[in-house]
């Protein structure tokens, strides 16, 4: 997988317009573009940053081939020239990236490229379609998991998911956001994400009685087995029939990790139900599963109403996120650099619809904490090369309500893009899944409540510094006048 070559991944216009910087020079010329969203899923207060490390295998691999090069070449509209250049095409640019797992906010960069034109711009589909998709999947898996309440959440959706891609890494982003683990296989071989199952309802229809395959599944999988109760009728044959093969051939083997999964009907109810069930009979180690096209709004209700169930298997609604499907992440060139100067010039995008007016020029982003509480308080925008004294008391303002200001005093700041690649080379080491899991959930720690409501959460400030600020305003000022 590490090793695909994606670089035709990509919109037509692309090549189109790169094939234009060349013939007319741009391509020696250094750009800096941001990747960035403009609003949080499922109207939520945050989302989570994921999908970095399969944008470094990307860039790593980033090459066209003869057959690419032949394909380009019977279009008929690209230069000679242009297509020698992309037969030796390297990615030499710059890239900083937000590490995956961390919480992140609307307009402020997840990803920023600094590199030749060409190259910058190659490179927008794979990047859009890879954040924008893990990035999603790990935000709504991380809702589903708060809604658990501690309870585990495991990755169910395999094939419910949008393509091969869309399963494996969804189960991966899954994992990130909060899933103790997942139904697919591959996605365990690729990334080590844990992978575990049982069985389905056709393993219990394919013997003469539910009995049977119980008892079957039991002698062959003693170790935490699951047996699904719900094939025939659960409360009259299903948990019966697990309670006695449970203690005929697990409890005398001393095996006290064992489970039943609900996958239809009222959980509520039959949850409660199986658990007294499963009391009365000295079992009351055997943990209750439950699935059946679960969302964080289902498994609050259900957490609510006292539903005695210790695991849930979320699958369609987690791994398309279902309620919300779409991340809305985008690519806008923020600067270019004079080749000669090296002078940084900003770029901004200007639109009737103010949300989509962009902020320009190559930054680096703060983010704040308060020193007492550990709570984040804040992200700044700077200018690239501002120098902020952060041992003084430091005062930022609302953007779009510049009376709204702040002055922090007792915090820490911490910058929040990091060095990917250098010069085309990669200077970071991805971390360990399980590591990238764990930072995720101690970062939502340092989060407000108020910003991690499912309804109407606290509006979390984003602000830019003054120095950028003016530079915005004069921007639009040109362009408007």
């Amino acid at each position: 997988m590490t090793e695909t070559n994606y670089s035709m991944l990509c919109d037509f216009y692309e090549l189109t317009m790169s094939n234009g910087y060349f013939k007319n020079g741009f391509y020696k010329k250094t750009v800096y573009f941001d990747l960035f969203f403009r609003k949080v899923p499922d109207n939520g207060g945050f989302a989570i940053a994921a999908g970095l490390e399969q944008v470094i295998d990307y860039i790593k691999n980033l090459h066209f081939s003869e057959t690419d090069i032949e394909y380009l070449r019977e279009k008929g509209i690209f230069d000679e020239e242009f297509l020698k250049y992309l037969s030796n095409f390297k990615f030499t640019g710059d890239i900083y990236a937000i590490p995956e797992g961390t919480p992140i906010f609307p307009n402020e960069p997840i990803i920023t490229v600094k590199a030749p034109a060409i190259e910058a711009q190659l490179i927008e589909t794979f990047l859009l379609l890879t954040i924008n998709h893990q990035t999603l999947i790990a935000t709504k898996a991380n809702r589903i998991v708060r809604a658990a309440q501690g309870r585990t959440v495991l990755e169910f959706g395999s094939r419910r998911a949008q393509g091969a891609t869309g399963a494996v890494d969804g189960a991966r982003a899954a994992y990130i956001g909060g899933c103790a683990g997942t139904a697919c296989t591959l996605t365990d071989a690729l990334y080590g994400v844990p992978a575990g199952g049982t069985m389905a309802h056709s393993w219990i229809q394919m013997f003469d009685n539910e009995y049977t395959a119980f008892r079957t599944y039991c002698e062959l999988y003693p170790e935490n087995p699951t047996l699904l109760v719900d094939t025939y009728n659960t409360l009259k044959s299903g948990v019966p029939n697990a309670i006695r093969v449970f203690k005929e051939v697990l409890v005398p083997k001393g095996i006290n990790k064992f489970a039943i999964r609900l996958d239809s009907g009222d959980i509520s109810y039959l949850s409660k139900k199986a658990r007294k069930m499963l009391d009365e009979a000295g079992l009351e180690n055997c943990k209750i599963v439950a699935s059946n096209s679960l969302d964080e709004y289902l498994i609050r209700d259900l957490m609510m109403q006292g539903a005695q169930v210790d695991v849930f298997g979320v699958g369609e609604r987690l791994i398309t996120s279902s309620s919300s499907p779409v991340f809305g992440g985008v690519y806008k060139l923020v600067a270019v650099e004079e080749p000669t100067s090296g002078e940084i010039i900003p770029k901004i995008k200007v639109s009737e619809n103010t949300t989509k007016i962009t902020n320009p020029h190559f930054k680096k982003l703060y983010r704040y904490y308060d020193n007492e509480s550990g709570k984040a308080l804040a992200d700044e925008l700077c200018v690239y090369d501002e120098v902020i004294d952060f041992s003084k008391p430091h005062t930022i303002f609302d953007q779009n309500a510049t009376w709204k200001a702040k002055t922090l005093t007792d915090f820490t700041a911490k910058e929040l893009l990091v060095p990917i690649f250098k010069d085309g080379e990669c200077v970071y080491e991805s971390p360990k899944i399980e590591d990238i899991a764990k930072y995720c959930k101690d970062q939502i720690g340092l989060l407000w409540d108020e910003v991690k409501r499912f309804e109407n959460p606290h509006n979390y400030y984003v602000d830019l510094s003054k120095k950028l600020w003016d530079i915005k305003n004069i921007l639009l000022n040109i362009y408007q006048s």
